[in-house]
Protein backbone atom coordinates (compact mmCIF):
# COMPACT_ATOMS: atom_id res chain seq x y z
CA UNK A 1 0.00 0.00 0.00
CA UNK A 2 1.09 3.53 -0.92
CA UNK A 3 0.30 6.56 -0.55
CA UNK A 4 -0.03 9.40 -3.21
CA UNK A 5 1.93 12.69 -2.13
CA UNK A 6 -1.31 15.02 -2.68
CA UNK A 7 -4.27 16.94 -0.93
CA UNK A 8 -7.47 16.86 -0.10
CA UNK A 9 -9.61 20.35 -0.72
CA UNK A 10 -11.71 21.54 2.49
CA UNK A 11 -14.25 23.84 3.20
CA UNK A 12 -15.98 26.34 5.52
CA UNK A 13 -18.89 25.78 6.67
CA UNK A 14 -20.92 26.21 10.26
CA UNK A 15 -22.02 23.30 12.67
CA UNK A 16 -23.50 22.25 15.88
CA UNK A 17 -22.87 19.49 18.28
CA UNK A 18 -25.43 17.70 19.82
CA UNK A 19 -25.93 15.08 22.49
CA UNK A 20 -28.78 13.47 21.69
CA UNK A 21 -30.35 10.62 24.67
CA UNK A 22 -33.35 8.05 24.67
CA UNK A 23 -34.80 5.83 26.66
CA UNK A 24 -33.60 2.82 24.93
CA UNK A 25 -31.38 1.71 21.60
CA UNK A 26 -34.00 1.08 18.62
CA UNK A 27 -35.48 5.06 19.56
CA UNK A 28 -32.35 6.63 19.78
CA UNK A 29 -30.90 4.74 16.33
CA UNK A 30 -34.20 6.36 14.83
CA UNK A 31 -33.97 9.75 16.03
CA UNK A 32 -30.15 10.09 15.58
CA UNK A 33 -30.46 8.68 12.06
CA UNK A 34 -33.50 10.91 11.16
CA UNK A 35 -31.69 13.81 11.57
CA UNK A 36 -27.98 13.57 10.45
CA UNK A 37 -30.17 11.56 7.05
CA UNK A 38 -29.40 13.22 3.96
CA UNK A 39 -26.25 14.44 3.69
CA UNK A 40 -27.24 16.97 1.04
CA UNK A 41 -25.40 20.26 1.28
CA UNK A 42 -25.21 20.96 -2.76
CA UNK A 43 -28.53 20.97 -3.31
CA UNK A 44 -29.02 23.55 -0.72
CA UNK A 45 -29.88 21.29 2.62
CA UNK A 46 -27.97 20.87 5.64
CA UNK A 47 -25.36 17.79 5.98
CA UNK A 48 -25.41 16.00 9.21
CA UNK A 49 -23.34 12.89 11.20
CA UNK A 50 -22.82 10.89 13.80
CA UNK A 51 -19.34 11.46 16.19
CA UNK A 52 -20.13 8.73 18.43
CA UNK A 53 -22.13 6.59 20.63
CA UNK A 54 -22.34 7.59 24.73
CA UNK A 55 -23.36 4.67 27.43
CA UNK A 56 -25.50 5.65 29.92
CA UNK A 57 -22.40 6.70 32.34
CA UNK A 58 -21.16 9.61 29.39
CA UNK A 59 -24.55 11.06 29.09
CA UNK A 60 -25.82 13.80 31.05
CA UNK A 61 -29.48 12.82 31.99
CA UNK A 62 -27.83 9.35 32.05
CA UNK A 63 -29.83 7.43 29.76
CA UNK A 64 -27.77 6.04 26.19
CA UNK A 65 -27.48 8.52 23.55
CA UNK A 66 -25.55 10.10 20.92
CA UNK A 67 -23.18 12.79 19.58
CA UNK A 68 -24.04 14.23 16.30
CA UNK A 69 -23.09 17.12 14.59
CA UNK A 70 -25.17 19.29 11.77
CA UNK A 71 -23.41 21.44 9.29
CA UNK A 72 -24.09 24.00 6.16
CA UNK A 73 -21.49 25.45 4.01
CA UNK A 74 -20.59 28.97 4.38
CA UNK A 75 -20.57 30.96 6.86
CA UNK A 76 -22.33 34.59 5.78
CA UNK A 77 -25.82 35.71 6.84
CA UNK A 78 -27.56 33.12 4.21
CA UNK A 79 -25.95 30.53 5.27
CA UNK A 80 -26.63 31.13 8.98
CA UNK A 81 -29.95 32.04 8.19
CA UNK A 82 -30.30 28.41 6.22
CA UNK A 83 -28.65 26.79 9.28
CA UNK A 84 -31.28 28.08 11.72
CA UNK A 85 -33.71 26.57 9.29
CA UNK A 86 -33.12 23.65 8.73
CA UNK A 87 -31.93 22.88 12.51
CA UNK A 88 -35.41 23.12 12.98
CA UNK A 89 -36.71 21.27 10.63
CA UNK A 90 -34.47 18.24 11.47
CA UNK A 91 -34.76 18.41 15.12
CA UNK A 92 -38.46 18.92 14.69
CA UNK A 93 -39.27 15.82 12.31
CA UNK A 94 -36.15 14.03 13.35
CA UNK A 95 -35.97 13.95 16.81
CA UNK A 96 -38.99 15.34 18.87
CA UNK A 97 -41.95 12.88 17.06
CA UNK A 98 -39.49 9.95 18.11
CA UNK A 99 -40.45 8.47 21.94
CA UNK A 100 -38.23 9.69 24.96
CA UNK A 101 -36.01 11.59 22.82
CA UNK A 102 -34.00 14.53 24.25
CA UNK A 103 -31.72 17.14 23.01
CA UNK A 104 -28.32 18.63 24.79
CA UNK A 105 -25.86 21.59 23.38
CA UNK A 106 -22.55 19.61 23.40
CA UNK A 107 -20.30 21.97 21.80
CA UNK A 108 -16.80 21.35 23.30
CA UNK A 109 -16.33 24.80 24.32
CA UNK A 110 -17.64 28.25 24.63
CA UNK A 111 -18.54 30.09 21.41
CA UNK A 112 -19.76 33.76 21.04
CA UNK A 113 -22.72 32.05 18.71
CA UNK A 114 -25.57 30.20 19.43
CA UNK A 115 -29.53 29.84 18.22
CA UNK A 116 -31.87 30.86 20.71
CA UNK A 117 -33.82 27.80 19.31
CA UNK A 118 -37.89 28.58 21.15
CA UNK A 119 -39.35 30.28 17.45
CA UNK A 120 -37.90 27.15 15.19
CA UNK A 121 -38.10 24.26 18.16
CA UNK A 122 -39.67 25.19 21.13
CA UNK A 123 -43.05 26.89 20.04
CA UNK A 124 -43.68 23.07 18.81
CA UNK A 125 -45.48 23.35 22.03
CA UNK A 126 -48.12 25.68 20.53
CA UNK A 127 -47.25 28.11 23.57
CA UNK A 128 -47.98 25.67 26.32
CA UNK A 129 -44.10 24.85 26.51
CA UNK A 130 -42.31 26.42 29.02
CA UNK A 131 -38.62 26.85 30.42
CA UNK A 132 -37.13 24.10 33.18
CA UNK A 133 -33.75 24.20 35.09
CA UNK A 134 -32.52 20.56 34.77
CA UNK A 135 -28.62 19.16 34.63
CA UNK A 136 -27.44 23.24 35.01
CA UNK A 137 -29.00 23.92 32.02
CA UNK A 138 -32.20 25.59 30.51
CA UNK A 139 -34.22 23.48 28.93
CA UNK A 140 -37.43 24.12 26.94
CA UNK A 141 -39.83 21.61 28.12
CA UNK A 142 -42.53 20.88 25.15
CA UNK A 143 -45.54 18.76 26.05
CA UNK A 144 -46.20 15.89 23.26
CA UNK A 145 -48.90 13.44 23.44
CA UNK A 146 -46.69 10.38 24.27
CA UNK A 147 -47.23 11.15 28.02
CA UNK A 148 -43.87 12.32 28.88
CA UNK A 149 -42.18 15.94 27.51
CA UNK A 150 -39.57 16.54 25.09
CA UNK A 151 -36.80 18.56 26.47
CA UNK A 152 -34.26 20.40 24.40
CA UNK A 153 -31.42 23.42 25.71
CA UNK A 154 -32.20 26.46 24.83
CA UNK A 155 -29.60 27.76 23.78
CA UNK A 156 -27.64 26.02 20.76
CA UNK A 157 -23.89 26.68 20.23
CA UNK A 158 -22.89 26.99 16.67
CA UNK A 159 -19.34 27.85 14.98
CA UNK A 160 -17.16 27.87 11.92
CA UNK A 161 -15.38 23.83 11.32
CA UNK A 162 -13.72 22.57 8.34
CA UNK A 163 -15.91 20.72 5.62
CA UNK A 164 -15.34 17.92 2.68
CA UNK A 165 -11.30 16.46 4.44
CA UNK A 166 -11.43 12.82 2.41
CA UNK A 167 -9.61 9.81 1.43
CA UNK A 168 -9.94 8.06 -1.36
CA UNK A 169 -9.40 4.36 -0.54
CA UNK A 170 -8.11 2.71 -4.21
CA UNK A 171 -8.73 -1.59 -3.42
CA UNK A 172 -8.76 -4.68 -5.16
CA UNK A 173 -12.29 -5.31 -5.16
CA UNK A 174 -15.86 -4.34 -4.54
CA UNK A 175 -15.82 -6.43 -1.16
CA UNK A 176 -12.50 -4.95 0.00
CA UNK A 177 -14.05 -1.74 -0.79
CA UNK A 178 -16.73 -2.72 1.53
CA UNK A 179 -14.72 -3.71 3.89
CA UNK A 180 -12.12 -1.26 4.20
CA UNK A 181 -14.59 1.34 3.85
CA UNK A 182 -16.75 0.29 7.13
CA UNK A 183 -13.14 -0.18 8.72
CA UNK A 184 -12.28 3.32 8.27
CA UNK A 185 -15.87 4.66 9.72
CA UNK A 186 -15.75 2.59 12.78
CA UNK A 187 -12.66 3.85 13.68
CA UNK A 188 -13.33 7.37 12.51
CA UNK A 189 -16.14 6.51 15.21
CA UNK A 190 -13.68 6.37 18.72
CA UNK A 191 -12.32 10.29 17.42
CA UNK A 192 -14.37 13.03 19.14
CA UNK A 193 -15.11 16.19 17.64
CA UNK A 194 -15.02 14.74 14.07
CA UNK A 195 -18.31 13.18 11.86
CA UNK A 196 -18.27 11.52 8.46
CA UNK A 197 -21.82 12.88 6.11
CA UNK A 198 -21.39 10.11 3.97
CA UNK A 199 -20.52 6.81 5.73
CA UNK A 200 -19.06 4.83 3.19
CA UNK A 201 -19.45 7.23 0.12
CA UNK A 202 -19.68 5.35 -3.30
CA UNK A 203 -20.41 8.03 -5.31
CA UNK A 204 -17.48 10.60 -5.48
CA UNK A 205 -18.27 13.38 -7.69
CA UNK A 206 -16.70 16.20 -9.77
CA UNK A 207 -17.89 20.01 -9.14
CA UNK A 208 -20.32 22.00 -10.77
CA UNK A 209 -19.81 23.82 -14.22
CA UNK A 210 -17.52 23.28 -15.94
CA UNK A 211 -16.83 19.88 -15.61
CA UNK A 212 -20.61 18.37 -15.02
CA UNK A 213 -22.88 17.94 -17.97
CA UNK A 214 -25.85 18.35 -16.15
CA UNK A 215 -25.55 21.33 -13.51
CA UNK A 216 -29.11 21.41 -12.85
CA UNK A 217 -28.81 18.48 -10.75
CA UNK A 218 -25.65 19.18 -9.21
CA UNK A 219 -21.98 17.60 -8.45
CA UNK A 220 -22.18 14.41 -11.02
CA UNK A 221 -19.64 10.96 -11.02
CA UNK A 222 -15.87 11.45 -11.02
CA UNK A 223 -15.86 9.42 -14.17
CA UNK A 224 -12.09 8.96 -15.08
CA UNK A 225 -12.44 7.34 -11.37
CA UNK A 226 -14.97 4.81 -12.33
CA UNK A 227 -13.53 1.49 -12.87
CA UNK A 228 -16.28 0.25 -14.81
CA UNK A 229 -15.38 3.05 -17.69
CA UNK A 230 -12.56 1.29 -18.49
CA UNK A 231 -13.23 0.15 -21.96
CA UNK A 232 -15.38 3.37 -22.38
CA UNK A 233 -12.39 6.24 -21.77
CA UNK A 234 -9.91 6.62 -23.88
CA UNK A 235 -6.20 5.70 -22.18
CA UNK A 236 -5.38 9.20 -21.25
CA UNK A 237 -9.22 10.12 -19.73
CA UNK A 238 -9.25 6.73 -17.38
CA UNK A 239 -7.31 7.20 -14.40
CA UNK A 240 -7.97 4.11 -12.24
CA UNK A 241 -5.07 2.03 -11.53
CA UNK A 242 -4.01 -1.56 -12.51
CA UNK A 243 -5.92 -3.86 -10.06
CA UNK A 244 -8.12 -1.01 -8.97
CA UNK A 245 -11.27 -2.28 -8.83
CA UNK A 246 -13.08 0.15 -6.42
CA UNK A 247 -12.68 3.54 -4.70
CA UNK A 248 -14.70 4.45 -1.80
CA UNK A 249 -14.38 7.47 -0.38
CA UNK A 250 -14.44 8.86 2.95
CA UNK A 251 -15.52 12.31 4.07
CA UNK A 252 -14.64 14.27 7.35
CA UNK A 253 -15.98 16.81 8.78
CA UNK A 254 -14.04 18.57 12.11
CA UNK A 255 -14.86 21.23 14.22
CA UNK A 256 -11.22 22.23 13.73
CA UNK A 257 -8.81 21.61 11.03
CA UNK A 258 -6.83 19.87 13.27
CA UNK A 259 -9.48 17.52 14.24
CA UNK A 260 -9.90 16.70 10.47
CA UNK A 261 -6.11 16.23 10.15
CA UNK A 262 -5.82 13.75 13.38
CA UNK A 263 -8.82 11.97 12.26
CA UNK A 264 -7.50 11.23 8.63
CA UNK A 265 -3.71 10.13 10.43
CA UNK A 266 -5.73 7.35 12.72
CA UNK A 267 -7.86 6.31 9.83
CA UNK A 268 -4.66 5.99 7.16
CA UNK A 269 -2.84 3.96 10.35
CA UNK A 270 -5.51 1.66 11.17
CA UNK A 271 -6.56 0.67 8.00
CA UNK A 272 -2.90 0.57 6.17
CA UNK A 273 -2.03 -3.01 6.34
CA UNK A 274 -5.71 -4.18 5.57
CA UNK A 275 -5.55 -6.66 2.57
CA UNK A 276 -7.00 -5.50 -0.86
CA UNK A 277 -5.89 -1.83 -0.14
CA UNK A 278 -3.41 -0.75 -2.85
CA UNK A 279 -3.07 3.10 -2.39
CA UNK A 280 -5.03 5.97 -0.44
CA UNK A 281 -5.11 9.35 -2.19
CA UNK A 282 -7.90 12.03 -1.93
CA UNK A 283 -10.03 14.19 -3.81
CA UNK A 284 -9.20 17.79 -4.67
CA UNK A 285 -10.87 20.73 -6.99
CA UNK A 286 -7.27 21.77 -8.03
CA UNK A 287 -7.46 24.04 -5.12
CA UNK A 288 -9.78 26.19 -6.76
CA UNK A 289 -12.51 25.94 -4.86
CA UNK A 290 -11.66 24.67 -0.78
CA UNK A 291 -10.35 27.72 1.54
CA UNK A 292 -8.15 24.70 2.97
CA UNK A 293 -5.37 22.40 1.37
CA UNK A 294 -4.78 19.39 3.90
CA UNK A 295 -1.68 17.50 2.62
CA UNK A 296 -1.46 14.01 3.09
CA UNK A 297 2.22 14.10 3.51
CA UNK A 298 1.92 17.06 6.31
CA UNK A 299 -0.45 14.33 8.51
CA UNK A 300 2.08 13.25 10.69
CA UNK A 301 2.81 9.61 8.82
CA UNK A 302 5.89 8.36 8.14
CA UNK A 303 7.85 8.60 5.13
CA UNK A 304 7.70 4.96 4.37
CA UNK A 305 3.86 5.18 2.86
CA UNK A 306 4.85 7.30 0.24
CA UNK A 307 5.95 6.31 -3.45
Amino acid sequence: MEIVDTYCEAFEGLVVQLMVTAKDAEFLTRAVNAFTALPSTVFGDAEGGIVRWLTEKETIDERIGAIVQLWVTGTGKKATAKFYEQFGRRVRQGILVVPTTAVFDYYPEKTNLNFNIMNNVGHCGDGYEWIVKKFNRKLINIPIMMGHDFLIEENISYAKGVMGGNLWLFCDSVDSGIKIGRETVKILAEIDNVCTTFDVCSAGSKPVPPDTKYPEIGPTTNHPFCPTLKDKLSPTEFKVPERVKSIPEIVFNGLQLEDVKLAMQKTIEGISNMKGLLKISAGNYGGKLGRYKIYLRELGLTESYFS
